[in-house]
Order: C-alpha cells, then structure tokens, then sequence
C-alpha cells in the first residue's frame, strides 16, 4: 500500500463518513514531488474530531511519516466544511499534523483546533490541483479564496520563516521567492518556478543565494543541504531585499 493510501485509511479509521473530502495539494499538485517534498493532504471534515480521534490520528501519522519510517513527510490538515464555507479570515483547523512538530507529538502534544492563515493558501492549491482522492471535486466543496485573503496569509507566516532562517535556509529563501511571486502574479507557482520568476528580478548581486536553494531543491534531500561560508554571508541580505519587494506589494 502506498503512502497516501495509508494516510487516507488512517483519516477513514477516525472520521468514516463524517470525510467530505482529501484532496491532494503542495509539490505533487505543484510541478511535482521533489527529493525533499512532503506529501501534502488537505481533509474536510463534516465535524471537529474528538480528544480519543487526534490521538489515533496523530499516532498513525508518527508511524508512516518520515526518514525513520523510510518514508515522506507528510503535512496532513483536517478542516471542518462550516470553518471555511462560506469562507472568511482568518480560518479554523481542526487538525495539524507536520513532521517538524514530530518531537512535540512524541512527546505527548495532541494537535487541536486553531486559527491557520495558511488555509488561504493550502485551499486556493487544492482548487488549482483539482485531485480529489476521496470524495467530489474540490470546487463542490470549497469556496475560492479572495486575491486580498491570499495576500494576507501570504504575509503572516513572514516572522516565523525569518525565526527558521538559520536552521532551514533552503526553504525559507524559496518560501520567500514565492511569496514575492504570488502577491505579484495572483497565482501560487512550484518553489522552483517561483525561484526562476524572482531570479529574472534580483540584481545579479542577489542571485547566488536562491540559484542555490533552487538547485537544493531540485537535487537533494535536507541532510545532504549544504551552504558555503560565501553564500551564507549573503543569505540576509538576499533576504532584506526581497522583503522590501514583498513590502512594497502590500495593499
């Protein structure tokens, strides 16, 4: 059994026919899975999942999620219909499982309902992928996200990226890049196509760094990321740059 059946029987084990829904979103709806991606899976629920149901998710994800599982990571979101439709922002999650709050889960966390920006985004990929891997079409489920809302979400995760600089430089540069590319074309474009649209805009000073978070992407793993001591010099500045241009895109 492959890995998204796996995530789907677990949602079906836990909520049965209370599931409106799993679509596909992210990387493999986006251009396609990299050497890095996770795998990720946007759920509608009819209702908000019981203390007893978050445990047997979040331990069903612990066992099939991850390097140690020899597996991909996977970002599985569970939202209730009536959070997000009619739609309105900032949205509700039910469920939140991601494998950098893997220590956090093993540790006993139990993810619960709470606010997520980031619905705005995960919806609007979910509307463009169209794949339904269980359930009708997405656009019979979920309303379209307004350009201003997809902007606003955009913009909020900003401090928590700037926070994971250091530790997780490839993505948040490329995280950045496509924030960049979706406040000015509307759309949500693969990291690596993201990448290319910015680089066509950086002065030749600020290219280094993201030519080298796409190549990243596009080749290797996270264990294998490595950064010279030249290009992490110029990771915060690349960076201060392409804020100003978010900045300056902002409503």
């Amino acid at each position: 059994m492959n890995q998204v059946a796996h995530i789907m029987g677990l949602v079906d084990k836990v909520l049965g026919r209370d599931v409106i829904g799993g679509y596909l979103h992210g990387s493999s709806v986006l251009g396609g899975l990299r050497p890095a991606s996770d795998v990720d899976v946007l759920v509608v629920s009819r209702r908000s999942m019981e203390e007893r149901e978050r445990r047997a998710l979040r331990d069903g994800l612990l066992r099939v999620s991850g390097s140690r599982n020899k597996a991909r990571p996977v970002e599985l979101t569970v939202v209730v219909r009536s959070e997000v439709r009619p739609w309105r922002f900032p949205p509700s999650g039910d469920f939140l499982y991601g494998e950098w709050l893997r220590d956090a889960y093993e540790a006993g966390t139990v993810p619960q309902p709470e606010p997520m920006p980031d619905l705005a985004l995960l919806i609007t990929m979910v509307l463009s992928g169209d794949h339904p891997l269980c359930g009708p079409p997405p656009a019979q489920v979920l309303d379209p996200v307004p350009h201003a809302d997809l902007v606003r979400a955009s913009v909020a995760g900003i401090p928590g990226l700037l926070d994971g600089l250091d530790g997780d430089t490839r993505n948040v540069v490329l995280t950045f890049a496509r924030i960049w590319a979706t406040l000015a074309t509307g759309r949500i474009l693969p990291k690596d196509a993201a990448a290319d649209w910015a680089l066509a805009r950086l002065p030749a000073g600020h290219r280094p760094v993201l030519e080298h978070a796409r190549e990243l992407y596009l080749t290797c793993r996270y264990t294998e990321e490595r950064w010279s001591d030249i290009l992490r010099s110029q990771v915060r500045p690349h960076v201060t740059h392409v804020l100003a241009e978010i900045d300056r895109l902002r409503p």
